[in-house]
C-alpha cells in the first residue's frame, strides 16, 4: 500500500529534510503543491483533504492559523513546530519516552514532533525522575550546542554568507520555547534554566546536564538510562569512553540516532548527563520519519 503524504512547508529546512528522506521510498506517494500556490489556503487545503498523512513544517503562527481547518479532515497530522507540544490533544511523538509511548503514537490523529534540544533533555531526565534519581523539583541546569541549521534560514545564511563568523550563546532570560516541553514531559515541577549556545558549524547537537547527587551518581544513572532504553533501536546509551576525550556534537550527523552517556565523579557524586544527536535528524525530520512509519503501522526504521 503506498501512503499519500503532504508536506506543508516543504521548502523549509526541516521540510526539505523529510522530503529528502521520504522521497526516495516506494510505498510514499508525496502529495506537491506548485509555488505559485504553496501559500494558497484553498489548495494547502485539497492538499490536506487527499493525504492520508500531512506534516506541518510551519512557524508557530502558521500552526496555529490552518491546525482547526484540519479538525474534520480525514488526515492524521505531524506538527513539526513547536505549537503543540504541550497540547494535551496532541500526542508527543518521542516513541522512546516511556512504555505506553508508541502504542499513542501509532493511535494517534495528531502528534506533535519534539524539539532538537528538548530531544536530548528529556531523553536524559526522564528516566532519572520515574527512578527517583532527582527529585520533580530538583534545581536542573541544561547547557547545550547545537548547529546553526537549528536556527532556519535566517540563521542559516548569517553564517553562510559570513556575517557571522563564531559561535554565541543565546535565549539567555529563560523563555526559551523548548522549556515548556522539556518541563511537561520530563514531568519536572521546576522549571530547569537552560543555556543553548550555536556553534560555527551546520548540524549537530551535544546537550549536557550536569547535577550534584549523591556518591556513586554517575555509575548509577548511567544503569538506569540503560535499563530505560534496552533494546531501543535509535537511542543508545554508551559507554563514556565510547564518545572520546572530546565529544563531537557532529558524530551522529545524517542519523536518526542518539547516544547518551554519563560522566562525573564517582567520590563526590557530581554527575555529567550527556546527549549527542543530529538536531536534524533525531532533533527534526528523522523523528518526524520515525513518527510517520509508526502512524503507517510499519517498521519505524523504514527510510531511516
Amino acid at each position: 500500500m503506498t501512503a499519500r503524504v503532504f508536506i506543508d512547508g516543504e521548502v523549509g529546512t526541516t521540510g526539505l529534510q523529510i522530503r529528502a528522506r521520504l522521497g526516495r521510498r516506494d510505498d510514499i506517494a508525496l502529495i506537491s503543491l506548485s509555488e505559485e500556490n504553496r501559500k494558497s489556503r484553498e489548495a494547502r487545503l485539497a492538499a490536506f483533504a487527499e493525504a492520508d498523512v500531512a506534516i506541518l513544517c510551519l512557524p508557530d503562527a502558521a500552526v496555529h492559523d490552518i491546525a482547526p481547518d484540519l479538525r474534520e479532515l480525514p488526515c492524521r497530522v505531524i506538527d513539526a513546530s513547536t505549537a503543540h507540544r504541550t497540547d494535551p490533544e496532541w500526542v508527543f511523538g518521542f516513541p522512546e519516552l516511556d512504555a505506553e509511548a508508541r502504542g499513542k503514537i501509532a493511535a494517534a490523529k495528531r502528534v506533535s514532533n519534539p524539539g532538537c534540544y528538548s530531544t536530548g533533555a528529556i531523553a536524559l531526565l526522564k528516566p532519572l525522575i520515574d527512578a527517583g534519581m532527582i527529585a520533580a523539583d530538583h534545581p536542573v541546569t541544561i547547557n547545550a550546542l547545537s548547529g546553526y541549521s537549528g536556527g532556519g534560514k535566517a540563521m542559516i545564511a548569517e553564517f553562510e554568507s559570513g556575517a557571522v563568523s563564531g559561535g554565541f550563546v543565546y535565549a539567555t532570560s529563560q523563555r526559551h520555547k523548548h522549556l515548556p516541553e522539556i518541563v511537561a514531559h520530563a514531568d519536572l515541577t521546576r522549571k530547569p534554566i537552560f543555556v543553548p549556545q550555536v556553534g560555527a558549524f551546520a548540524q549537530g547537537m551535544i546537550v549536557q546536564v550536569p547535577l550534584h547527587l549523591d556518591p556513586g551518581s554517575p555509575e548509577r544513572a548511567l544503569a538506569t538510562l540503560r535499563a530505560h532504553y534496552a533494546g531501543q533501536r535509535f537511542v543508545q546509551v554508551v559507554d563514556r569512553a565510547a564518545l572520546g576525550d572530546r565529544i563531537d556534537p557532529q558524530r551522529l550527523n545524517g542519523t536518526n540516532m542518539m547516544e547518551l552517556t554519563v560522566d562525573g565523579d564517582a567520590e563526590t557524586g557530581a554527575t555529567v548527563l550527556i546527549a549527542v544527536l543530529d538536531n536534524l535528524g533525531k532533533g527534526a525530520s528523522g523523528a518526524a520519519v520515525q513518527s510517520l512509519n509508526i502512524l503507517l503501522g510499519i517498521d519505524e526504521a523504514t527510510g531511516l
